[in-house]
């Protein structure tokens, strides 16, 4: 990025950080991609176990194989050749995991973070279970309020995740929410964290890079 685009990056990520702090969350700002991965990775010990949120930022900062080099137990429920019912197990497992990494489809500068979900696994997780909670945001989720938390995951979140998934939900074909009523809709559990959880240790890290959908 170029220094401007830097500078907004840093501006907006700090303000969201001192709300997120203000809110009860533990947060921080990181300038990149390659130092957030650096940091995530103290949060990972050998033995435990850690689960995924089906994060694409998750994914693009190969935490996953992180964990796996640091000898953690991976609850990985999108591994392939899972049947329904192992699936369903490491689901359930997550919500009790040691360390639960997950992203976020937005943050608000009042430090409000915004998800949806199909199942509503990553949201129950984020809400209350895992020993510890760590949420990975890049800066390109930032948004003013919750009204603009909305329309991002409508305009933006949304369709790109159906689209990712292959789903035949009207939003793949005219790129953005439709408010479908098929049985194939993944947008099902809505989710605002305007404060940290009570009973939740909580890590918030900002990127200043865009990560994700």
């Amino acid at each position: 990025m170029n220094t401007i685009d830097t500078w907004h990056a840093e501006t907006l990520g700090q303000s969201a950080v001192k709300s997120l702090i203000k809110n009860g969350f533990k947060a921080e700002y990181l300038p990149d991609a390659a130092s957030a991965a650096e940091r995530i990775g103290e949060f990972l010990v050998k033995g435990q176990s850690v689960g995924f949120g089906g994060s694409m930022t998750v994914k693009a900062l190969g935490v996953q194989e992180k964990a796996a080099a640091a000898g953690c137990e991976i609850l990985d429920h999108n591994a392939p050749g899972l049947s329904p019912e192992a699936k369903l197990g490491l689901l359930r497992r997550q919500l009790s995991c040691d360390l639960f990494i997950s992203g976020s489809n937005a943050l608000t500068l009042e430090g409000e973070l915004v998800n949806v979900d199909g199942n509503g696994n990553r949201v129950a997780a984020l809400s209350f279970g895992p020993a510890r909670t760590l949420v990975v945001v890049g800066v390109n989720k930032i948004v003013l309020d919750l009204d603009e938390a909305f329309a991002r995951i409508e305009l933006v979140a949304s369709p790109k995740n159906n689209k990712r998934l292959d789903k035949p939900n009207p939003c793949v074909k005219v790129g953005r929410c439709m408010d479908c009523e098929g049985e194939t809709r993944i947008c099902r559990v809505y989710q605002v964290l305007r404060r940290r959880p009570s009973l939740s240790d909580f890590t918030v890290l900002v990127v200043g890079e865009p990560l994700g959908f």
